[in-house]
């Protein structure tokens, strides 16, 4: 072995805490570099990326099978324009009934579709958990048709023998072709004696990049079968419109986080290899003195840092794509699109970018330290000059300070460049701490405003479907009977009803949603985002993506129109409601009057607020027992927690404790290499009588004030962030934000987040110094 593999081989043991922290500090920033570009690639062009990996259906079309055999619809794949098809699979709607710890809840119809295997040329669906179905009484579910788990049981009352299956996994389809799949034989007996059977063919063009092109090769098929048989197609095009508007809400954040844990990791990167390298200057001196080369020296250094960098950047990179397994199923939930997985390309360029920055960042110190003459370099490599911190240590000293916390509040000034670095590691820290602490308030607030939608501690439906295996029709109850039953209920507070209809609107082509209201509905009112709720007949509120739809603002009026038959309404208010991309009109029954709009039945509810200490469930029992006669039924109003927020909250927690972890890292080695460098200091304060417990409070006071400052610094930089992205998570989601769901940092929380910069450093600075205090008086006094 050279000279100066000696000299590297050496470096490297004989600092093995610093060696061990530079090689975590590596791992986790790698890690972190790994995630956050792997996140920031998924979230470019999520359905892109799915469709591409599922060979998507460019047209999903369906047909009825009393016109045209399934050999005739095979033979649509020698059309002119395709160049790949699959099918025809079988297909049926049915609306399955759910369990939900109490009464079934009968959901609106699925498409349930026929096939024996997820994979294929086309639509290769994507299994998100659990298995595909293969055996009788068995089926898969998309995560976006019901919120139901991997065990649990559907039944079917509509289907022949009212079925109950098993859902034995759950699946996505790019191309949305289908939202429940079991197999071929298990759907020919779900389908009712005598139906007509329904097909399901999957296309892919050779050219399918318009929805002009689209139209042609629809035609095309639809001349290559019996007029009429052709029921429906849907163009790929149109779903990936509507899934770039829901995944583009989560896009911001994402892009967000990813972006602040690359610089996050580049810097730490650099403040440990800078540190860990500037001072080895002394050593650099004592190298010269023995003859080695300036250029020799710089290598071996540079070395030095390289050869821990990289063991963590391997490792980094493990980790990183083992956290993307859960980080990214959470991301390919929200986005709807399924798991990923992260590119081979960001595998080799983070480790290799992240290795040219350990190279670089150590090849300015070195070189510097290269460059003086080696007394120069042996002095400068010593502890700070005795001048440095004075004069702070005097001012901080005069009050009734404890000796240890006046000299840990000063020896920040020693080192003023190390210093700033560790608060800028520690300041970025905070910055992802403030702005997780941000979203997951405001998504808290999002995910009440939704709830807004169905408001009181009980909901009463006015209709009651058949019992199973009856073919009776539903029964509708008479909404006053109901109304005056509610009244008469000991418990009941106050109530409101609801209906639903829909209207024309002047300057719309389709027709919107109607709410109307009934009673006091102030207590069961939206989130305002401008103006008010409505309070008397005439008025009434809209989403944002009304507002922005028909041209309008809080103040105007607007004409609804039924058949011949109009009126007109001024909007008095905004609300936060995301339902058919905002287009809802909600107000006061009386306002609608003149309309003589027909309200859909199964639209009536009534949502019931309840006195003081009145429980539910006896309160249920009771009412119910009431209203059963009457052919309607009430249930507790849960909240919905929606699986979206709870994904975005989950990969937000995990890449802030990354981001956290990373920083901690980049606090221990700051600490480790002042602790290292005072070591003889050390020795004579402990001779002088310092005892332990001083001596950790010393160094941790260093930490935290450093980290006081640095959280000053990053809890407004986080603050900032959080309000930049959430107006782009509104756009995205077509609304605006109620400033009540942006002004999230209040007192307490504010409080807390500002000494968290204090507690992240503290953390980091714990473990050495507790060596520092274990450290006995005789060795540090040999040490120089």
């Amino acid at each position: 072995m050279s000279a100066l593999g000696r000299v590297v081989r050496a470096g490297v043991a004989r600092r093995r805490v610093q060696t061990l922290v530079m090689t975590l500090t590596t791992m986790m920033a790698v890690a972190a570099s790994v995630l956050s570009a792997g996140l920031i690639v998924a979230s470019s062009a999520p359905f892109d990326d799915a469709f591409s990996r599922q060979r998507g259906a460019h047209l999903t079309a369906w047909f009825d099978g009393r016109d045209v055999p399934p050999a005739r619809l095979a033979a649509t794949a020698r059309v002119s324009g395709v160049s790949a098809s699959t099918g025809p699979y079988r297909v049926l709607s049915l609306a399955p009934r759910i369990a939900s710890g109490g009464p079934g809840v009968t959901a609106p119809p699925i498409t349930v579709a026929g096939r024996d295997a997820p994979g294929g040329p086309i639509d290769a669906v994507g299994l998100v958990e659990g298995r595909w179905a293969t055996a009788p009484g068995e089926i898969v579910l998309s995560p976006d048709a019901l919120p139901v788990r991997v065990g649990d049981r559907l039944s079917f009352p509509d289907a022949r023998g009212g079925p109950t299956l098993t859902v034995v996994g759950r699946a996505r389809s790019a191309g949305r072709s289908a939202d429940a799949w079991t197999s071929p034989a298990q759907l020919r007996t779900l389908g009712a004696a005598g139906a007509a059977p329904a097909y399901q063919m999957l296309y892919r063009f050779a050219d399918a990049s318009t929805g002009a092109r689209l139209a042609a090769h629809r035609a095309a098929i639809a001349a290559a079968v019996p007029p009429g048989s052709l029921t429906g197609a849907e163009s790929y095009l149109t779903i990936k419109l509507a899934a770039e508007r829901e995944s583009g809400v989560y896009v911001p954040f994402v892009v967000a986080f990813g972006v602040l844990g690359l610089f996050m990791s580049v810097l730490t990167i650099g403040v440990v290899v800078n540190g860990a390298v500037g001072a080895a200057t002394r050593r650099i001196g004592v190298l010269k003195s023995l003859g080695f080369t300036p250029a020799q020296v710089v290598r071996a250094y540079v070395v030095q840092a390289l050869a821990p960098a990289l063991a963590g950047a391997a490792l980094g990179v493990a980790l990183g794509n083992l956290l993307a397994i859960p980080a990214m199923r959470r991301q390919g939930d929200a986005f709807g699109t399924g798991a990923q997985t992260i590119p081979l390309w960001i595998d080799l360029a983070v480790p290799a970018a992240a290795l040219v920055a350990v190279a670089v960042t150590a090849l300015v110190p070195a070189s510097r330290a290269g460059r003086l003459r080696a007394a120069e370099a042996i002095v400068d490599g010593r502890a700070p000059r005795p001048g440095r911190g004075r004069g702070i240590q005097r001012m901080v000293g005069r009050p009734v300070l404890p000796c240890p916390i006046s000299m840990g509040l000063a020896a920040p000034f020693a080192r003023p460049a190390r210093s700033a670095a560790m608060g800028a590691t520690v300041a970025f820290g905070m910055v992802a701490v403030t702005f997780t602490t941000g979203l997951v308030l405001s998504f808290g607030d999002v995910q009440d405003g939704l709830n807004r939608r169905s408001p009181g501690a009980v909901v009463v439906h006015t209709v009651t479907p058949p019992s199973q295996g009856s073919s009776g029709a539903p029964r509708v109850a008479d909404a006053a009977a109901v109304a005056r039953t509610i009244d008469a209920q000991p418990g009941t507070r106050r109530h409101f009803r609801t209906s639903g209809t829909e209207v024309r609107v002047a300057g719309l082509a389709d027709a919107v949603d109607l709410v109307a209201y009934e009673g006091d509905s102030a207590w069961g009112s939206y989130q305002m985002i401008t103006g008010s709720w409505f309070r008397a007949p005439g008025e009434a509120v809209a989403p944002s993506g009304f507002l922005e739809a028909t041209g309008t603002r809080t103040g105007d009026t607007i004409t609804l129109a039924n058949g011949d038959r109009q009126v007109r309404i001024r909007l008095v208010g905004e609300t936060f409601d995301l339902r058919d991309g905002g287009m809802v009109i909600l107000t006061d029954a009386a306002s609608v009057a003149g309309l003589g709009a027909r309200f859909d039945p199964p639209s009536v509810r009534f949502h019931i607020d309840l006195m003081p200490g009145t429980g539910p469930g006896p309160y249920l029992t009771e009412l119910n027992r009431a209203l059963t006669p009457l052919g309607a039924g009430g249930r507790p109003n849960t909240a919905e927690t929606s699986s979206t927020v709870t994904a975005m909250n989950a990969l937000a927690g995990s890449l802030t404790v990354l981001l956290v972890a990373v920083a901690a890292l980049g606090v221990l080695n700051t600490v480790v290499l002042d602790t290292r460098e005072r070591v003889h200091d050390l020795g004579v304060l402990k001779a002088l009588g310092m005892s332990p417990r001083q001596t950790v409070a010393m160094v941790v006071t260093t930490a935290a004030a450093i980290g006081l400052v640095a959280g000053a610094i990053g809890v407004p930089v986080g603050m900032m962030l959080h309000e930049a992205v959430m107006p782009l998570v509104g756009d995205a989601a077509g609304t605006r934000i109620p400033e009540a769901y942006m002004a999230v940092y209040q007192g307490p929380v504010l409080a807390v987040l500002l000494v968290g910069g204090a507690a992240l450093a503290t953390a980091g600075a714990l473990l050495p110094a507790t060596w520092a205090a274990r450290v006995r008086t005789a060795t540090a006094l040999r040490t120089e």
